[in-house]
């Protein structure tokens, strides 16, 4: 039987985190507790940051709420820096160590920047990630630039344009991709997004990327396109992709990479041979993890209530007296949206995805729910103001229903089975 923790450390200060904390007090752990964040801010929500807080109906303090008996201490401001996962300790940016009798590893992403610097470094270029980026971007709406240019073919992207067309801004999207949101929602799903963005009035530029950018005295004034179209610009929102918190795990020993932290079903942390690292676990988005749902592929997902729920997991596993005991992680994934007055719903990974109907509703209507197959099977849904009917298709995903997995059902239209 393995001797129950007096001294549980948790590296990143974020939903995941601070839903871990919860786990462990609620579960009974009586120890030390402290999460280390490098951020100066206490937990606080994401979702918000590119929907009401850049709209100015919040501000940019969305603290997650914690009991006053959570018992935690928090550092904060104060990245980690190294861990030596043979003498427990991890090291922070000033050169304590902090040892540990169980470490989460919850360090999430961050926004991947400008790729290159001295455009990075001008001003009137932003990213959104964080609480910071939000706030600074958020100001700089509300001064109304005269156009917004936003790069990246993702939702951060589409739900940052929502809110520029909301607050009356011209905006121009620039997609590298031939269609929107395919990687999420398929290519009818995100062609039929990219259709109801340029009715609201984005300037909508698909397969385009940036050659240069132009500035006087360090300020951006404009953008010119790869096939030499100039755009006037003082205000541009890289919305580029995340890259993993990892590095600080560099000379560890342990399985991290781009691609994220590789841990076990139960939530431990893998060295690169495989075998596990006693003590250590990870959860949230910079776990990687065996997906049960998809025959175990190895998944890093970037959803809330995934942080949640592997956060949950971790923590009882952490507490757990040996192997027999922990829990397997076995969330679905799941995520929502709201742009252009729609809400996007979707559960279930679409990677792989060779099928594609429309279950209820249609395109036309914009009113639907959607199912996607892969090899005979039902992996995912999706539904855009019609989510009713999700639940049903959220069974089918776990159960390894065959696709389509409900057929004749009421509102339900003739099934058109398509490539996705």
């Amino acid at each position: 039987m393995t001797r129950s923790p007096e001294r549980i450390v948790i590296v990143g200060a974020s939903l995941a985190g601070l839903a871990a904390a919860h786990g462990l007090r609620e579960r009974g752990f009586a120890g030390r507790l402290t999460l280390i964040g490098d951020e100066p801010h206490l937990p606080y929500d994401r979702p918000p940051l590119s929907k009401q807080v850049l709209r100015g109906l919040y501000s940019a303090d969305t603290t997650l709420p914690r009991p006053p008996d959570l018992g935690a201490e928090f550092r904060l401001g104060l990245p980690a820096t190294r861990l030596d996962p043979e003498e427990r300790f991890v090291e922070l940016g000033d050169g304590s160590r902090l040892p540990y009798d169980r470490l989460l590893i919850a360090t999430g992403t961050r926004a991947r920047p400008w790729p290159k610097p001295e455009e990075a470094a001008l001003d009137g270029l932003y990213t959104l990630r964080g609480r910071d980026d939000a706030q600074r971007l958020g100001q700089r709406l509300q001064a109304k630039p005269r156009r917004v240019v936003l790069v990246g073919g993702g939702f951060i992207g589409f739900e940052v344009a929502s809110t520029c067309r909301d607050l009356d801004l011209p905006v121009t999207l620039l997609v590298r991709d031939a269609v929107p949101l395919a990687a999420a929602l398929g290519a009818r799903l995100g062609g039929l997004i990219g259709e109801v963005a340029r009715e609201k009035g984005v300037d909508l530029r698909l397969a385009s990327e940036i050659e240069r950018m132009e500035a006087e005295g360090g300020r951006l004034t404009a953008v010119t396109l790869k096939d030499d179209e100039r755009i006037e610009t003082d205000c541009l929102v890289a919305a580029i992709g995340t890259l993993r918190n990892v590095e600080w795990l560099d000379g560890s020993g342990l399985a991290a990479d781009a691609k994220g932290l590789r841990c076990d079903a139960f939530c431990r942390a893998l060295r690169r041979d495989g075998s596990v690292v006693r003590g250590v676990f990870a959860a949230g988005d910079v776990a990687r993890w065996p997906n049960p749902h998809d025959d175990d592929a190895l998944v890093a997902v970037e959803h809330w209530g995934n942080a949640r729920a592997q956060a949950e997991t971790a923590a009882g596993n952490m507490l757990a007296g040996d192997a027999s005991a922990m829990r397997r992680h076995d969330h679905l994934p799941d995520f929502w949206s709201q742009q252009f007055g729609l809400t996007i719903k979707l559960v279930g990974l679409t990677d792989g995805a060779d099928a594609f109907a429309v279950v209820h509703g249609s395109l036309e209507q914009r009113r639907l729910v959607a199912v996607f197959g892969k090899e005979g099977r039902t992996v995912a849904a999706a539904s855009i103001d019609s989510a009713r009917w999700l639940p049903a298709y959220k069974a089918a995903i776990r159960e390894r229903a065959p696709f389509p997995p409900i057929e004749e059902a009421l509102d339900q239209p003739r099934l058109r089975v398509q490539e996705p």
